[in-house]
């Protein structure tokens, strides 16, 4: 018998760190970042297709309001496939999930506690944060586990879950954290993170497998601003 095709692709970057409304000079952080938004783009309309899903891990927009991140937002909004969203370190704009979802276009998905299914994936995903802050990440670790518990209940037909966190899941030793505990007690299939750049990232890894989980690093311009394709 012919195996049944996938309907959609995923693919994943993160920390855009868009500012339309009030354009910062990117530049600055290394010639990478030069004209990054064109590169990324371009990638983009090149791979993605309507169908598909693009996994956004955090630091969308340098703004500071909602309303302000607005163009940023409709911006990637107007690009192909439907988007989902985390909150980064950097997103100060995400004031209230419910403010958020609120200016949200038809397509764009933003996570908080909860999750979404597309076909036979579901997404759910936390902002994180560093280890050295234990009072954020026991906060950080009650939202996933109610992320990832929802995305449980809403696994009737072995679906895989992707998870999504802005800040690295373990240490730059790789060993294992209380995230990737999380990670692994509620068989989550692969883990999208980003915030790291330039010699932040020398000690990682771009892609790698801890105990059965795939993570993927998604900071764009570690990816060379173009969006990596999650294998399902």
């Amino acid at each position: 018998m012919e195996k049944k095709k996938k309907s959609f692709k995923i693919f994943a970057i993160s920390d855009l760190h868009l500012s339309k409304n009030n354009p910062k000079p990117m530049n600055i952080f290394g010639p990478v970042w030069e004209n990054y938004v064109e590169d990324i783009v371009l990638d983009w309309k090149k791979k993605v297709k309507d169908d598909d899903v693009v996994l956004l891990a955090g630091d969308l927009s340098w703004a500071m309001k909602l309303e302000d991140a607005k163009k940023d937002i409709d911006f990637v909004a107007s690009l192909p496939g439907k988007k989902v969203i985390i909150r980064g370190n950097h997103d100060y704009w995400w004031n209230g999930i419910g403010k958020v979802r609120s200016v949200l276009p038809n397509g764009f998905f933003a996570l908080q506690n909860d999750c979404v299914k597309f076909g036979n994936v579901i997404f759910c995903g936390t902002r994180g944060w560093s280890f050295d802050d234990e009072k954020i990440i026991n906060r950080e670790l009650l939202r996933l586990e109610m992320s990832l518990l929802n995305a449980k209940k809403m696994q009737t037909n072995g679906e895989k879950i992707v998870c999504m966190v802005h800040f690295p899941p373990f240490e730059k030793n790789y060993n294992d954290s209380v995230f990737t505990r999380l990670f692994e007690k509620y068989e989550v299939f692969c883990v999208i993170f980003g915030h790291l750049h330039g010699t932040q990232y020398k000690n990682y890894k771009m892609t790698q497998t801890k105990n059965g989980v795939k993570y993927y690093l998604t900071s764009c311009d570690l990816l060379k601003n173009k969006l990596i394709e999650i294998k399902y």
